[in-house]
């Protein structure tokens, strides 16, 4: 009997064009999709592939068998789906990663909703930066990361469902009058995450200076008790200045500057029951 892993490895290959592509599209090494193309062959007694160059390309029977095995797996992931659709909502499990100041203010909320209407569902929660997150969302240890980014979201391989825009405010301390980033040009600075570092190097270039960066964590807490004893100035997102707020700070909106969180699944839908309603549920309290 062939087997279904080493069909969906042909298949990629055949929708990809390489094994290096295949292989970043499934989230194996390039070992391992070489691994399975050799033992598809040895069960089947046919030559699926040929080398070309430093790459190879499908035989014709290696083309006819993953248009096949497209239609497997296709029928396979259509039964999949209808079964998830008979179960409904009375059992399973949803696995969700969310970025820090999301998990600290309206992700529990939306689990505990969740959890208010679909009691046999299984729901869990681990805390994680945007990159780890969709990396967890990708490798199939998530089916849902709850994500931000400053940017228009480029995540093609990804399906996304808004869930607010976060104002950003700079944080000073609380007896400083400065509202603009210009008026801290001079200032030391203390930066957050890759992407809200980047972020606020970005947005002080535009108005004309190179922050000095001075301190670096990702800990809003940590940021504000740094900002409070006069150490250096911030930016901070709406959220996480709603999970946490420092009395020895000051925070002024920064017009113009938003960053957008949405909630990303991975994969060709229909979305398990559960998975929608988690989705419904994050939407609804963002």
């Amino acid at each position: 009997m062939l087997d279904v892993t080493r069909l969906r490895v042909l298949a990629a290959v055949a929708r990809h064009g390489s094994v290096t592509a295949a292989a970043q599209a499934l989230h194996y090494g390039q070992p391992s999709v070489s691994h399975h193309l050799a033992r598809l062959e040895a069960e089947t007694g046919a030559v699926l592939t040929q080398r070309v160059g430093r790459g190879i390309r499908l035989t014709e029977a290696g083309r006819r068998l993953a248009e096949r095995a497209e239609e497997i797996l296709g029928r396979l992931d259509a039964a999949e789906a209808e079964l998830a659709e008979l179960s409904g909502l009375h059992s399973g499990r949803v696995r969700m990663a969310a970025f820090p100041s999301a998990a600290g203010t309206f992700v529990p909320q939306a689990m505990a909703s969740f959890r208010q209407r679909h009691p046999g569902i299984e729901l869990t929660l681990v805390a994680a930066e945007p990159p780890e997150a969709l990396q967890l969302l990708r490798g199939g240890e998530v089916e849902i990361a709850v994500a931000f980014d400053h940017r228009p979201i480029d995540e093609p391989d990804l399906r996304l469902t808004p869930v607010l825009t976060e104002k950003i405010f700079l944080v000073t301390p609380v007896d400083d009058t400065g509202s603009e980033l210009t008026a801290y040009a001079d200032a030391e600075w203390i930066a957050g995450c890759e992407r809200c570092r980047q972020h606020l190097v970005r947005e002080c270039t535009r108005t004309g200076f190179a922050p000095r960066i001075a301190y670096t964590t990702d800990d809003y807490v940590a940021v504000q008790n740094l900002v409070a004893a006069g150490l250096g100035v911030a930016t901070l997102p709406e959220l996480a200045l709603r999970a946490v707020r420092h009395p020895g700070v000051r925070v002024c909106e920064l017009p113009g500057q938003r960053r957008q969180v949405f909630a990303a699944v991975y994969g060709q839908p229909p979305d398990p029951p559960a998975t929608t309603a988690a989705l419904q549920a994050l939407a609804a309290v963002g």
